[in-house]
């Protein structure tokens, strides 16, 4: 959850909502079995403490007022491409819809609204959804999404399906509103992915991925090879050695990002030490810049994959997508 100009976050301290209760949409009542659902989304490491809760008070309030399950990735767990972490909520489509209700009432209550402030204050929540299951709530084109816009009043988007890392299989739906608003989008949203069978019996484990950042290990133009106590690898090496990387002089401050933003991520979510060189200290007979990288063998090649995949967004074309693949951004209904 975010506000609408940020990435989603959660939060971990409950208490009463300073804000009226969002209206909680009617369910149409079913004469199918009952079955169980889930609702994942992104929740940065602030907001996911507050879910939690002191000693955990607040996660199990909401499962037992709810009866939903909630699950949280672990603090090192990243959806790739984000510093947010991912909550998984499941249950029957009631239960769900409460949980979420008391997590987002409880995060908006916490860290958007402002004292004094009459106007209901307006988040971002970012859902997780299967590639597969997307096509159904775009519609014909756009159809069924524009419904769904038209009668929460929030915006809505689906983003491209991202082909950048490897076996992720989700694309994020992203939603901005008031609370209100979000309860009503979200419960359309999850009603429709409940009545498609692929996207139920897709339930598994909450962080999903294979590593904790999830990127390919892949050298393109404007990083040079890897260079080890000054001497060029062919072969595989010991990663739990430093590893320096060369990455041309244009392009490294897309490593370091404005105000040193970029490296100071990538340096807290691998947990390794990056270092690089001065202006004018090239790797030889080259006009690229060194990149020392420090830790744990698991930390140097997530930092090592991060770095790769800043400096190759610079200059790789965009992905080719299918009509049913572009996102809908910001559509609005007049």
């Amino acid at each position: 959850m975010g506000s609408p100009d940020s990435g989603y976050a959660s939060s971990n301290e409950g208490g009463a909502p300073a804000n009226s209760p969002p209206h909680k949409p009617d369910l149409q009542p079913s004469s199918d079995p009952i079955e169980t659902t889930y609702l994942r989304f992104l929740a940065s490491n602030a907001e996911a403490g507050s879910i939690i809760g002191k000693g955990g008070t607040t996660i199990s309030d909401f499962q037992s007022r709810s009866n939903a399950r909630i699950q949280l990735s672990r603090n090192y767990e990243y959806f790739p491409g984000t510093s947010d972490r991912v909550i998984m909520v499941s249950g029957t489509v009631e239960e769900v819809l409460e949980a979420v209700e008391l997590i987002l009432t409880k995060l908006v209550n916490e860290f958007y609204a402002e004292d004094g402030e009459e106007a209901e204050p307006r988040s971002k929540v970012r859902l997780i959804v299967p590639n597969s299951s997307c096509g159904g709530l775009i519609g014909k084109g756009g159809s069924m999404i524009r419904s769904f816009i038209e009668e929460s009043g929030a915006n809505i988007k689906i983003s491209a399906q991202d082909n950048t890392y490897i076996g992720l299989n989700d694309r994020l739906v992203t939603i901005i509103g008031t609370l209100p608003q979000l309860g009503q989008a979200i419960s359309l949203i999850l009603q429709k992915l409940s009545d498609d069978g692929y996207y139920v019996q897709s339930i598994g484990p909450t962080f999903p991925y294979a590593a904790p950042y999830n990127v390919p290990n892949y050298g393109p133009p404007g990083v040079g090879g890897k260079f080890q106590n000054n001497r060029f690898q062919n072969n595989k090496e010991d990663m739990s050695n430093p590893v320096t990387l060369g990455v041309a002089d244009e392009h490294i401050g897309l490593v370091v990002g404005r105000g040193g933003r970029n490296i100071m991520e990538i340096s807290q979510i691998s947990g390794a030490r990056i270092k690089i060189s001065e202006r004018g200290d090239f790797i030889p007979g080259t006009y690229d810049r060194k990149v020392t990288i420090t830790g744990s063998q698991r930390a140097i090649r997530v930092a090592e994959a991060m770095i790769m995949h800043k400096v190759s967004s610079a200059s790789a074309p965009p992905p080719d997508v299918t009509p049913d693949q572009l996102p809908v951004e910001n559509l609005s209904i007049n």
